[in-house]
């Protein structure tokens, strides 16, 4: 593969510089403002320095023609080093959701020495054979296969797809707000530019192996992590909705019991997001992490 120029990745901090750095990476298709600024301002008035970015190919950051990214995995977690080192880093605390916990379980691997601890929020186990495990709901499986169907090009068509993503993806214990889901959803998309670069997340894995994020776990994170989650060193916590129809919380149970001394909250309810009456408790377990000796 053809080395790449470096991307610009676009961030954003929260908080005061000096208190303990916390990362934050997001999944597919999602730019930085799927970490909510209020929920940032939480973090932050816990007594972090929060840094939220735009994955290359969402947002403000690089992005590339749709159908052939021309990078991996591999390289979104290099993504994150480079972002500490934007803002002078030695090491952080790193939570990754989705994709994004994918990712920052790579960036945990690939860098140990930048990470104090980790936190890995509705996602899956690297590098270890997932197939056992249960898959997306059938509901979830059939709202995703129309998104075969959308033109990516099309704003209004996206934005009401998003929006009945968002509402597919959501948990049992809170009632759904469509209306502020697709204001959202709207200043998302205009920030972003439209959705169409985004796709490309859909076709990574690592290396040359490629696939989409739902595929088995045993090829997420490609070929040279294959079987060694278990080299994770730094402090796991892992936060997971019982209610998640992408990756049913069977899969946070496995990552953490995949590494020695990790910790797994369960979000009664929860589902593939991060609800603002959720946030409580989310802030609050991963505040505690980060403070754990």
């Amino acid at each position: 593969m053809t080395k790449e120029v470096e991307p610009e990745i676009a961030s954003q901090t929260f908080g005061d510089p000096v208190h303990p750095p916390m990362l934050l990476i997001m999944g597919a298709m999602a730019s930085m403002l799927w970490w909510p600024e209020a929920f940032c301002r939480k973090l932050a008035g816990k007594g972090l320095f929060v840094i939220r970015y735009d994955n290359r190919d969402t947002g403000r950051s690089t992005k590339y023609a749709p159908g052939e990214p021309p990078y991996t995995f591999d390289d979104m977690a290099d993504d994150a080093i480079r972002v500490l080192d934007s803002y002078g880093i030695a090491k952080a605390h790193v939570a990754g959701m989705s994709m994004g916990g994918m990712i920052a379980q790579l960036v945990a691997l690939k860098h140990p020495s930048r990470v104090i601890s980790l936190t890995a929020i509705s996602t899956s186990p690297i590098g270890i054979d997932t197939s056992h495990l249960p898959a997306m709901t059938d509901a979830y499986m059939k709202h995703s296969a129309k998104g075969a169907k959308v033109d990516w090009s099309n704003r209004d068509q996206v934005v009401d797809f998003m929006v009945k993503d968002a509402h597919a993806i959501a948990g049992t214990a809170h009632p759904f707000d469509e209306k502020l889901t697709r204001a959202f959803v709207e200043q998302e998309y205009d920030r972003s530019g439209g959705f169409l670069s985004a796709t490309n997340h859909f076709l990574l894995t690592s290396g040359e192996d490629r696939g989409g994020e739902d595929r088995g776990g045993e090829d997420r994170g490609g070929e040279d992590w294959r079987g060694r989650l278990h080299e994770l060193k730094v402090p796991l916590l892992v936060i997971h909705g019982t209610a998640d129809p992408i990756f049913p919380v069977e899969h946070g149970a496995a990552l953490a019991e995949a590494v020695a001394g990790a910790s797994l909250v369960r979000i009664e309810g929860g589902g593939h997001e991060l609800h603002p009456d959720d946030w409580a408790a989310i802030v609050d377990a991963i505040v505690t992490h980060s403070q754990a000796k």
